[in-house]
């Protein structure tokens, strides 16, 4: 098979062409004949800082993928051969990813595609949903009406979260860099847009009811935006963030009565542990696509596998609009 392969990390790494031979499935696996894979931050992060969660090199990456299923392993019932499929389910530390021709993968952790996406499409959902999911539905409980704000809502996690806290009734606001992205999050569901360039922290909490600020803060950027959102979060209110990995003051909690949770989707691939939750709720994931109740925002242009170091580079410039696809 063809594949996009890794021989070292660091900010000038690139990948290299190579041909390898076809992965066979193994127990609770599935042969996966990639249509595409999506690129995430962690990705260029994995790519550029060799994190402790990067697989050994030589490497491939990437955990989103949509494809067919080419064959299934001893003791897969779920699947078989022609299903078409998606999940976050590789491009880390023990196990191969999506950057090929080929992928094996855990069984549990796929899903069949929603029939209403073209199957590379379906790339675009399953890091950032599982993500999204896993801080709005899984760690707090939404009630209709409640002030939510989520941070960079027209970004990968984002773009998500701004439609899951809409499906639960909340009163939606949103920060975004530029006109085109606030009417992107609106289209998404945002009742309200909040350019954070030019609005003032304390103009958030105004444009909730008597100003106290949100019932919930979804922070997706980290860093100094995490401070602020403890800072827009109301008195006995709750902050989650997906990016953690920073230094901050945390005596704003502790005035205010916050509850902080801390997302980190890819711990089942890590540990291997609570792996058939991401299929659950993959699945669960599909039906709100077929119903037209979720999609993902999709960047225009669409890289071929041999122009993976060009999308790592679009991704890294903050200049997509969306998801970045790879598509084979």
């Amino acid at each position: 098979m063809k594949a996009q392969q890794l021989f070292a990390y660091g900010p000038q790494a690139a990948f290299q062409a190579v041909d390898l031979p076809r992965p066979e499935p193994g127990p609770g696996q599935v042969l996966v004949r990639v249509a595409a894979t999506s690129v995430n931050p962690i990705d260029v992060k994995i790519r550029t800082l060799g994190l402790p969660l990067a697989p050994e090199l030589p490497a491939i990456l990437h955990g989103d993928v949509a494809g067919v299923v080419e064959g299934v392993g001893p003791g897969v019932t779920r699947f078989a051969p022609g299903d078409r499929v998606f999940g976050c389910a590789g491009g880390v530390k023990g196990g191969g990813g999506a950057l090929a021709e080929y992928m094996v993968a855990d069984a549990r952790l796929l899903a069949r595609v929603p029939d209403r996406l073209p199957l590379a499409d379906c790339a675009a959902l399953p890091l950032v949903t599982l993500t999204a999911w896993e801080a709005l539905l899984e760690r707090v409980r939404i009630e209709p009406g409640d002030q939510v704000l989520i941070q960079a809502g027209a970004g990968g996690v984002g773009h998500v979260a701004v439609q899951l806290a809409r499906l639960r009734g909340a009163v939606v606001h949103t920060t975004v860099s530029t006109p085109a992205k606030a009417a992107l999050a609106r289209e998404l569901g945002a009742d309200h847009t909040i350019d954070y360039r030019t609005t003032p922290l304390e103009d958030y909490r105004a444009a909730t009811p008597g100003g106290r600020g949100f019932d919930l803060v979804f922070d997706t950027v980290g860093t100094t935006t995490l401070d602020a959102s403890f800072q827009a979060a109301r008195v006995g209110g709750t902050v989650v963030t997906c990016v953690a990995r920073s230094t901050h003051d945390l005596s704003p909690l502790h005035l205010k009565g916050l509850s902080l949770h801390v997302v980190f989707m890819l711990l089942p691939l890590l540990t291997g542990r609570d792996r058939k939750r991401h299929g659950t709720i993959m699945e669960r994931a599909a039906t709100l696509v077929d119903a037209g109740r979720l999609r993902p925002l999709i960047h225009p242009e669409r890289f071929p596998l041999e122009r993976v170091t060009a999308a790592h580079a679009l991704v890294a410039s903050g200049q997509a609009l969306g998801k970045v696809l790879v598509t084979l």
